[in-house]
């Protein structure tokens, strides 16, 4: 069976399903998945170097902002 976000297994009830999958240098960018939908990736185009962040209402899983922070540039 095919669960949220490509997990191996189900979330219990009342838990929300995500899944981050790091980049690999330049060749493979990072992903964020929330409750099934793509919230961050290099199709999005809304990826850039160092930490990638999405925050999500914790309550109703809404998406409120998406943003990176580029440690390598201090």
């Amino acid at each position: 069976p095919r669960h949220k976000c490509g997990n191996q297994k189900s979330c219990p009830q009342n838990y929300f399903a995500f899944k981050i999958v790091s980049g690999a240098a330049n060749v493979v960018g990072p992903s964020i998945c929330f409750e099934d939908v793509i919230l961050m990736s290099s199709v999005k185009n809304n990826i850039g170097r160092g930490l990638n962040i999405a925050l999500v209402d914790g309550t109703n899983g809404n998406l409120l902002k998406t943003g990176t922070f580029d440690m390598f540039s201090g």
